[in-house]
């Protein structure tokens, strides 16, 4: 594994380039996150990427370059996986309520422990399918789980009246953007600069639509 400090000068300066300002401990448990998950990957193949310096980029700096629009104080992270977006989120806004959704029971596991050696109280770990969480939340995250109509008909009943779904693509998804289920609207289609990755990224913003006014008889 590269030297530590390698890697917290290599975060750090990718979230100077995001503007993103994190609580004081936050750059060193993002940091114990990636060792944990070095460490874990090679018993159970969390994730596809290996090197931790490339864990910085793809998968920390990738998370928190959505955290500006973040809302509210919950978050569901649906399809969890190794615990992204859901975990650098959780670090970098420790007020904010996590649930981690995957129904791999070995993920699960990673997940539950991850949440006690980070010290996370504020987050919770549900072992689940998404079509069978119950409950609402102010913001769902969805990173790499399926396509937007799939994702919103299996997870959609998650979300408040009010809330906001941010889906994480590669590509402009504008074939799923045209066929969006009926009661949600985009609302934006940000592209991100994710420092040091060299591939497209764009964040789906979406939101409830306005219910039909009633008409006066």
């Amino acid at each position: 594994m590269p030297a530590r400090a390698a890697l917290k000068q290599q975060l750090t300066t990718g979230l100077d380039a995001l503007a993103l300002a994190l609580p004081d401990t936050a750059v060193e448990r993002l940091l114990d996150y990636i060792a944990l998950l070095e460490h874990w990957n090679g018993k159970f193949n969390l994730t596809a990427v290996r090197e931790p310096a490339a864990m910085v980029t793809r998968h920390l700096l990738d998370s928190l370059a959505v955290r500006p629009w973040v809302a509210g104080a919950t978050l569901a992270d649906l399809g969890s996986g190794a615990g992204l977006p859901g975990i650098p989120l959780a670090i970098a806004l420790p007020k904010l309520k996590v649930t981690l959704v995957d129904s791999n029971g070995k993920k699960a596991g990673f997940l539950r422990e991850a949440v006690r050696v980070l010290e996370l109280p504020q987050v919770q770990v549900t072992q689940a399918r998404a079509e069978a969480c119950t409950g609402t939340y102010a913001c769902i995250t969805a990173r790499a789980l399926a396509s937007l109509a799939d994702m919103l008909r299996w997870g959609g009943h998650l979300l408040a009246h009010d809330g906001v779904w941010l889906a994480f693509k590669g590509r402009r998804p504008d074939d799923e953007l045209a066929a969006l289920p009926a009661g949600f609207r985009v609302t934006a289609v940000e592209r991100l600069a994710v420092p040091g990755l060299d591939a497209e990224r764009h964040l789906v913003v979406i939101k409830r639509a306005p219910r039909p006014a009633r008409q006066t008889p």
